[in-house]
C-alpha cells in the first residue's frame, strides 16, 4: 500500500459494473460525411431496441469522439445550431 491509500470505511470500490456488457445491434438509417478544415464529422442515424439517435463523429488525425443525440432531441439540437449559425454570422470577427 502507498503511503498516502488508506482502506476505505464502505469497502473495495470497484469501477467496473460487473462483466462487460454485449453490443447492442445498431442498425443505420442513414450517414452523412463533411470535412472542415482538417476535421471531419461524420453523422449517422441510427437505431437500436432502445429507440433512434444521432451519432455525430468527430475525426481529427485518427482520434475519434462521439456525441450521441436522441432522436426526441434532435428538433431542439437543430434549434440550437441555427441560434448559433445566425449569430456567427451576425457578428464580426474578433480579430478584424
Amino acid at each position: 500500500m502507498i503511503s498516502n491509500e488508506r482502506p476505505s470505511p464502505h469497502g473495495y470500490r470497484s469501477y467496473s459494473a460487473g462483466p462487460p456488457r454485449p453490443p447492442v445491434n445498431e442498425d443505420t438509417l442513414k450517414t452523412e460525411k463533411i470535412q472542415i478544415e482538417r476535421k471531419t464529422f461524420i453523422f449517422t442515424l441510427k437505431e437500436n431496441p432502445r429507440g433512434r439517435f444521432l451519432r455525430i463523429t468527430e475525426d481529427v488525425n485518427g482520434r475519434r469522439d462521439n456525441v450521441i443525440i436522441p432522436s426526441t432531441g434532435l428538433e431542439d439540437f437543430a434549434k440550437i445550431v441555427a441560434e448559433m449559425t445566425r449569430a456567427a454570422s451576425e457578428m464580426p470577427p474578433k480579430n478584424a
